[in-house]
């Protein structure tokens, strides 16, 4: 899926490190906002600013979870897969590549749930940022 959004505001959402943080981390596994908040060593609230922003431009979605003990919470994933920008006519054209639309997101939780699953266990698999790197 492709999707073209005013390029000042991508500029600003990929110019705060936290979001970059985020990006990063959310695609190597699904993350809650605790998990992102540890790995991008960023305080709560700051990761709930930055998660939402990212939510609204479609570069990150968000999944219900619910963990063996029946607590409740969100986990994230990075939709993003490519941005290219370019510049033409007096101006910047910016492209998204998005890695699932809404109806294909749409599937998947309905055959998750025929299956009587949401995810995998939290805490299954480390996050380490100090392997992603910016370029």
């Amino acid at each position: 899926m492709t999707s073209q959004w005013d390029p000042d505001g991508i500029f600003e959402v990929l110019a705060s490190q936290d979001s970059r943080r985020i990006l990063a981390a959310a695609s190597v596994r699904p993350l809650s906002a605790r998990e992102l908040e540890q790995v991008c060593d960023a305080s709560l609230p700051t990761i709930y600013r930055r998660v939402n922003v990212l939510l609204d431009y479609g570069l990150l979605s968000e999944e219900q979870f619910v963990d063996s003990s029946g607590k409740q919470y969100m986990q994230y994933t990075t939709d993003l897969e490519e941005i290219n920008i370019r510049v033409e006519d007096g101006g910047f054209n910016v492209n998204l590549e998005i890695r699932k639309d809404a109806v294909d997101k749409f599937g998947d939780l309905f055959r998750d749930l025929g299956e009587g699953r949401r995810g995998g266990e939290a805490g299954d698999e480390s996050v380490d940022l100090s392997d992603i790197t910016e370029e």
